[in-house]
């Protein structure tokens, strides 16, 4: 008798398997809330048990500054380089960004001390249950409410209620911007062009208060990262500039301060070929049944016509389960993604289907997204290189 075919195929990546950020005790949620519980701020945790509480606190953040980034370019940024051990509170080990590992989500856990699942900004585009329509929440379009649709008080303004002197030190750009107002408003908006302005203002305000909490941010090193890759001589020279800036910051700190260093996330640069960038606008099986696609490259919200979602989960988990740890919305939510649980108004705004990338891979859509496809450097998802960030510390 002949024996039946075995099955070669390997067996997708368990959703289980995904290395799930720290929420409640080392993601960059809790960063902000431990900071000013450390001030005596009321209806603030300290959730990092490794932190030691100081009357001025500056938050320097970077975006784009992996942890792996640091430990990879020693020679660029000898200064960073040197804190590492310092980072978490003298452990020597990283925070996780949180789940995706993306501007706009990451920012908005900086300043609520939320995770995804309860501030509500779950990734770089997801579907607006109220229009049917993708909402990209970084350039916030289409416009929509900012107050409904995150309705937390950020810290900065529990912390300037409770007396402490709050400052945002960035880009006049965006200074008026919804993602601001929802993720980093409260305490005064000091708009400056140059990193040499924010980091001496920065120093200035922190002096400004017995009781400090300042943030102040940089994004050039990003978009380096984006358009030419982390591998590029570019985003090398702006590491570089951002190793001056932290220096330069650190030795005007006032007394009783303690300055953080921190990011939104990694990037990890992917080859450009039709093997590592899948093009979902080229491909009719993962096109199939699919309503809109949101999320980005490494991190995708994938929302099903109705009644197809088993279908949708099925063939993305058949087509990309190798490379991809491909979800159901609801096995994201228990294997704790999102963080330990989901808000109401927040469960429809994940995909039916979620897609994270494990490999070096992209889901692109050439058509639909030709800047965001075109990039080199990406980011999004839970591996080491995207997800975990350093919390460099220097006191005074």
């Amino acid at each position: 008798m002949a024996q039946p075919a075995t099955w070669d195929h390997p067996e997708p990546l368990a959703v289980a398997s995904a290395p799930v950020p720290e929420y409640g005790s080392g993601s960059l949620a809790d960063l902000l809330p431990t900071l000013a519980a450390g001030m005596g701020v009321p209806g603030t945790t300290a959730a990092i048990p490794e932190l030691t509480p100081a009357d001025r606190n500056c938050v320097f953040l970077v975006d784009g500054l992996g942890w792996e980034q640091i430990k990879d370019h020693a020679d660029e940024a000898p200064y960073l380089h040197a804190l590492l051990g310092s980072s978490r509170g003298g452990t020597g080990r990283p925070l996780t960004a949180g789940y995706p590992a993306t501007t706009a989500t990451s920012l908005a856990s900086v300043g609520t001390g939320l995770p995804p699942g309860a501030h509500g900004l779950p990734g770089y585009t997801v579907r607006n249950p109220a229009t049917g329509e993708l909402m990209n929440q970084l350039r916030w379009q289409p416009w929509t409410s900012p107050k409904p649709w995150q309705p937390y008080p950020t810290i900065f303004q529990l912390a300037q209620d409770a007396g402490v002197h709050a400052a945002q030190v960035s880009s006049p750009t965006f200074q008026n911007t919804p993602l601001t107002k929802v993720a980093l408003s409260g305490g005064t908006f000091l708009g400056r062009l140059t990193g040499e302005e924010r980091m001496d203002l920065a120093a200035e305000q922190l002096a400004a208060g017995d009781r400090s909490l300042i943030y102040t941010y940089y994004a050039e090193l990003d978009g380096a990262g984006h358009r030419y890759g982390v591998a590029s001589d570019t985003w090398r020279g702006q590491l570089m500039y951002v190793d001056r800036l932290v220096q330069r910051l650190a030795e005007q700190l006032p007394p009783r301060s303690a300055l953080y260093v921190t990011a939104d996330h990694g990037m990890i640069d992917v080859p450009f070929d039709e093997e590592h960038r899948i093009d979902f606008d080229a491909d009719w099986e993962l096109r199939a049944g699919v309503a809109l696609l949101g999320g980005e490259g490494r991190a995708r919200h994938v929302y099903a016509v109705r009644g197809a979602e088993n279908d949708v989960l099925t063939c993305w988990r058949e087509v990309l389960g190798e490379q991809f740890w491909v979800a159901s919305r609801d096995e994201a939510i228990t294997a704790g993604w999102f963080g330990p649980k989901i808000d109401e108004r927040v469960y429809d705004r994940l995909g039916d289907v979620i897609v994270a990338a494990r490999d070096d891979v992209l889901v692109i859509a050439s058509e639909r997204e030709p800047k965001e496809s075109a990039m080199v450097g990406n980011h999004g998802s839970m591996t080491p290189a995207e997800q975990l960030v350093p919390l460099l510390e220097v006191r005074s």
